[in-house]
């Protein structure tokens, strides 16, 4: 027993961030070739029509993640590298300000590198580091601004507010959730007495003035639009409903425990509880991880007693989580045992969405249901319209649409909502009959007045190994009016051989 923890401490808990470092080169390289090989979700294709139709805002969030994948196009392509190459990338850079942020808090010790080694063996930072969605921005920019306080605490030099006011206006441009650091600093600076003084200098207050300026546009483009995001996002805040309230909160719960990885929540929670006790929390460390966490958690778990939350929501206290555990008293091998699992639990999930080795059932395969398939129905629903005569493609599921128009040779239109709120093309004059591609889930009938003359084409499936993630009905109509023209992938359709 002895040998196995002096391996565990020598392997992850050194005194400097060397060893974080060489790790951190390694786990990218790894992390841009599963970003490089594993398909692109529906949310991730649908991200990247954001990137080919700019805008200060969209229907579901910020604009961030667009401009983070057009970056990312401009140097890899209209490929998933290209995608998502900013997300393993921005991983590095805040490992490395969150390890920055627990020096500075804990001067001298070890929490920061700690931390990182944390933050990095947990299943929602690696999914984060392999794929394009809001949630990966977000961590960072919110991660700079808790290294930016911290720098704060560590020398009290008061243009750190600063920094921290442009970290939380970056991180609200990548995600609504970012709003919760404010009521967060806010509830820090007034439970820490030796902060209170804060509240009669300026800097603060032009902290927040820098973060409303570099939010404007995204409010500017609400604004403009009856503010229809802001009302996506939260009109169901305040709802109450107890007969679903326990429900939600063990799939919270749950969730977190998943992402979290088993043994890494049970650190994380520790590490809560230790910022929190004997009145700890009024130092101003401790206040602040305190304040970061439970804040944030509390808005969540007020939500889940009237409506599902969705598991990847509590993100941003990830990184105060870590830090807290990093800070607890918890015992050498514990600790490492945890990241070792962590990692561990997030190679296997990365294994399953790249190469399927375990044949897991439908219902506990998320990479089955999210990434899987999509070539193989491209290539069934391109064989469905030229028996059917059709000139186009449409579907009327944001995600689908997205996903076809990345794969298809042909042009694929969106009919939804939605797409009124993008600047994409009208459909094409050439686009006179469509097959539209629906999930044969959908309870709702095919809309009468939108798809004109739609008479049954035939059915697909998206599968893998043999096991359906999902089942598609296909129909010939008249082209809607009011459609639009998705952006097609700029180096042809994708032709991939698939496991059959």
């Amino acid at each position: 027993m002895p040998l196995i923890q002096k391996f565990f401490v020598s392997f992850f808990q050194k005194r400097n961030t060397s060893f974080l470092g060489l790790f951190l080169l390694a786990a990218t390289a790894l992390r841009l070739l599963v970003a490089a090989v594993m398909p692109l979700s529906a949310d991730e294709a649908y991200y990247r029509v954001w990137a080919h139709a700019l805008a200060p805002g969209y229907l579901d969030h910020p604009p961030m993640i667009a401009l983070w994948i057009r970056a990312g196009m401009a140097i890899g392509g209209d490929t998933p590298l290209g995608i998502r190459l900013l997300s393993p990338l921005s991983v590095v850079l805040g490992s490395f300000l969150l390890a920055r942020a627990g020096n500075d808090l804990v001067p001298g010790g070890r929490a920061g590198t700690r931390a990182a080694w944390l933050f990095n063996a947990t299943l929602l930072l690696n999914a984060g580091a392999v794929t394009a969605t809001p949630d990966t921005p977000l961590l960072l920019f919110w991660t700079a601004s808790l290294a930016a306080l911290a720098r704060l605490v560590h020398n009290g030099n008061a243009l750190w507010w600063l920094g921290a006011g442009a970290a939380g206006g970056l991180a609200f441009d990548s995600k609504y959730t970012a709003s919760l650091l404010a009521p967060s600093v806010v509830a820090w600076v007034l439970i820490v007495p030796s902060m209170r003084h804060w509240c009669r200098r300026w800097q603060p207050y032009a902290g927040l003035g820098i973060a409303i300026l570099l939010a404007s546009p995204v409010l500017a483009w609400n604004a403009a639009r009856h503010w229809v995001s802001f009302a996506r996002q939260g009109g169901r805040t305040g709802d109450w409903h107890p007969a679903d309230a326990l429900r939600h909160l063990a799939e919270l719960l749950g969730g977190q425990i998943g992402l979290a990885t088993p043994l890494l929540f049970i650190a994380f929670a520790a590490g809560l509880v230790f910022v929190t006790r004997h009145q700890r929390w009024r130092q101003p460390a401790a206040g602040l991880l305190a304040a970061t966490g439970l804040v944030p958690a509390c808005v969540f778990i007020e939500h889940a007693l009237g409506d599902r939350v969705q598991a990847n929501w509590p993100a941003i206290v990830y990184p105060s989580l870590a830090l807290a555990a990093a800070l607890a008293p918890l015992p050498s091998l514990a600790r490492s045992a945890s990241i070792a699992v962590g990692l561990l639990l997030s190679g296997l999930v990365m294994l399953q969405a790249t190469a399927a080795p375990f044949a897991l059932p439908r219902r506990l395969d998320f990479s089955l249901i999210r990434l899987a398939g999509w070539d193989g129905l491209a290539r069934a629903t391109e064989a469905a319209r030229t028996e059917a005569g059709a000139d186009c493609v449409a579907a009327d599921d944001y995600g689908l649409a997205a996903e076809l128009a990345y794969r298809l040779p042909v042009p694929v239109l969106g009919a939804e909502p939605r797409w009124a709120y993008f600047t994409l093309p009208p459909a094409p004059a050439s686009c006179r009959s469509v097959l539209l591609v629906r999930s044969a889930r959908r309870d709702d009938p095919v809309s009468g007045a939108l798809w004109l003359h739609a008479t049954p084409a035939g059915a697909a499936v998206r599968a893998r190994a043999g096991i359906v993630a999902e089942r598609y009905l296909f129909y010939r109509a008249a082209t809607p009016p009011g459609a639009v023209l998705l952006p097609a992938r700029t180096h042809g359709p994708i032709r991939i051989a698939e496991r059959p």
